[in-house]
């Protein structure tokens, strides 16, 4: 029996964000579809597709008590870099946002306050290589950081003490004779 704590029964939300029409920015979206495809999860963790949602996110985002946040991260870094943000960090990264649902994201987390119900947030992702591109694949480059970042937000569930399991894969095979 799993040893209930505090902290792995509150309500945690991992939201990915962006937009999955424009090459590397659809990489927060990415990740959460990768996760929701390999893991199983207790009721207490949701998975949300925030797309560009922005401001709009609000009254999801005041439900959790933590929130992980999955995004591609302009950083002014090497393409590629892995990053996680938190705390202070988070606030600063309003002035560098390159994109509009970004900055209202982190406005919709600043409206938090004014709710009395500001969760405990974590953002992680990737610097990106391209956002500007009309596409829905992510740059090779970038696809190869879906995995890391996945297993960061695998690291934040450990953190929080939050019980996950690998799903079960099954082996189907499509013999039409």
């Amino acid at each position: 029996m799993e040893k209930i704590t505090k902290k792995n029964s509150e309500h945690i939300m991992i939201l990915g964000v962006g937009c999955i029409l424009f090459s590397d920015e659809g990489f927060g979206i990415r990740v959460i579809e990768r996760l929701q495809e390999l893991y199983e999860f207790p009721d207490n963790v949701s998975i949300v597709d925030g797309g560009v949602l922005g401001m709009n996110l609000l009254g999801v985002i005041s439900e959790a008590d933590q929130l992980i946040v999955v995004d591609a991260i302009r950083n002014k870094g090497k393409v590629g870099s892995l990053y996680r943000l938190e705390d202070d960090a988070i606030p600063q990264r309003i002035r560098a946002k390159n994109s509009l649902h970004q900055i209202d994201f982190l406005e919709a987390l600043t409206l938090c306050q004014a709710l009395d119900k500001v969760p405990e947030t974590v953002i992680v992702g990737v610097e990106p290589e391209d956002i500007d591109t009309l596409s829905i694949d992510l740059t090779p480059g970038i696809q190869t950081k879906i995995d890391p970042v996945l297993n960061m937000v695998l690291a934040e569930l450990d953190r929080l003490e939050v019980s996950y399991q690998k799903k079960e894969q099954l082996n189907v095979s499509c013999n039409p004779f």
